[in-house]
C-alpha cells in the first residue's frame, strides 16, 4: 500500500502535472474568459520556472547542502554497502547489458574502493518494482558488472527484494548481522544520502559515508534561462527526494537528516 501511495505521490509532485491541470482546467473554464487565461499563462510559467537552470540548480544545491562525506581513506571497511537506484533496468531488460542512469556513480565508486583495498566486501541492495518472475534485479545486473571488472565473486554479497530505500536498510540489515560486519560504508547519491543514513541509523546501522553523484552546479558560470527537459527533470527529482525525507522522518524510519549527513561512524 506504502509503494501505491509514493507512486500517487511522485505524481502530484511534478511541476510538469501542476502545469497540466492549470491548463486543463483553464481549458474547461474557458466561458469564464479571464480566469482561464490566468490559469493557463499560469501552468505555463510553472513548466518554464521549474525547466530553466537558474531554478534546477538553486534547489540541487538546496537539497545537497551540508551533506558531507565521513569515509576515511586510512580504514580497509568490512563492506561497502552499495545502493541501487543507478541502472536503467527497462533499458538494461531490452539490452542485454547494463544500462546506467544518472546515478551510476554509485556502482563506480564501489567498484574503485574495492579495487584500491579500501573494503574487503561489497553489499550491492536493490530490488525491482516489477512483479514478473523474469523482471531484471538490480543487485543481480551490478554483481555480474562487478564480476566482469575482476572482483572475486566471493567479496559480492547482493540483497535484492528491495523496493525502495527503508527496505534497502532492512534487508542489509540481514546481510550484515549474519556476516558479523563491523565497519562499514554507505555510498549512495549526495541527495540520497541524508534519508538513506537515516533509514541504516534508524536501525542502529551507522555506516561511514561516501558520497556519489553529486548533482548540483557550482554556480559559477552564467546559467541559461532557456527551458530545458533535463532541468525539468532535476527540479521534479528534487521535490521528490525532499518530500521522500519527510515522509520518512512521519513515519519514524529514519533519522534526523542533517544529523544523518553530517555524522557517519561505524567507528
Amino acid at each position: 500500500m506504502f509503494l501505491l501511495l509514493s507512486k500517487i505521490l511522485d505524481l502530484f509532485l511534478g511541476p510538469l502535472t501542476w502545469a497540466m491541470l492549470f491548463i486543463v482546467v483553464g481549458l474547461v473554464l474557458r466561458r469564464r474568459a479571464r480566469l482561464s487565461i490566468g490559469l493557463q499563462v499560469l501552468g505555463l510559467a510553472v513548466l518554464y520556472v521549474f525547466s530553466i537552470e537558474p531554478v534546477a540548480g538553486a534547489l540541487l544545491r538546496w537539497q545537497e547542502a551540508g551533506v558531507q562525506a565521513t569515509y576515511q581513506p586510512d580504514v580497509v571497511y568490512d563492506a561497502v554497502i552499495v545502493l541501487g537506484g543507478g541502472v536503467d533496468l527497462d533499458a538494461t531488460e531490452v539490452s542485454g547489458r547494463v544500462e546506467y542512469n544518472s546515478a551510476g556513480d554509485r556502482i563506480v565508486r564501489g567498484y574503485e574502493l574495492l579495487r584500491e583495498g579500501h573494503a574487503r566486501n561489497v553489499l550491492i541492495s536493490g530490488g525491482t518494482l516489477d512483479p514478473r518472475p523474469e523482471a531484471v534485479i538490480e543487485a543481480d545486473v551490478l554483481a555480474r558488472q562487478l564480476r566482469e571488472w575482476g572482483i572475486e565473486p566471493q567479496r559480492i554479497f547482493t540483497e535484492g527484494k528491495s523496493r525502495n530505500t527503508r527496505e534497502n536498510a532492512l534487508g542489509s540489515q540481514q546481510i550484515i548481522q549474519q556476516q558479523g560486519w563491523k565497519t562499514l560504508l554507505l555510498v549512495t547519491s549526495a541527495a540520497h544520502l541524508p534519508r538513506a543514513y537515516g533509514c541504516f541509523s534508524a536501525l542502529g546501522i551507522r555506516p561511514d559515508t561516501f558520497v556519489a553523484d553529486v548533482r548540483a552546479p557550482s554556480g559559477k558560470r552564467p546559467p541559461s534561462w532557456l527551458p530545458r527537459v533535463y532541468h525539468l527533470s532535476a527540479s521534479s527529482d528534487v521535490l521528490r527526494e525532499m518530500a521522500g525525507r519527510w515522509v520518512y522522518r512521519l513515519r519514524g524510519w529514519t533519522a534526523e537528516e542533517r544529523q544523518a549527513a553530517q555524522s557517519g561512524g561505524s567507528r
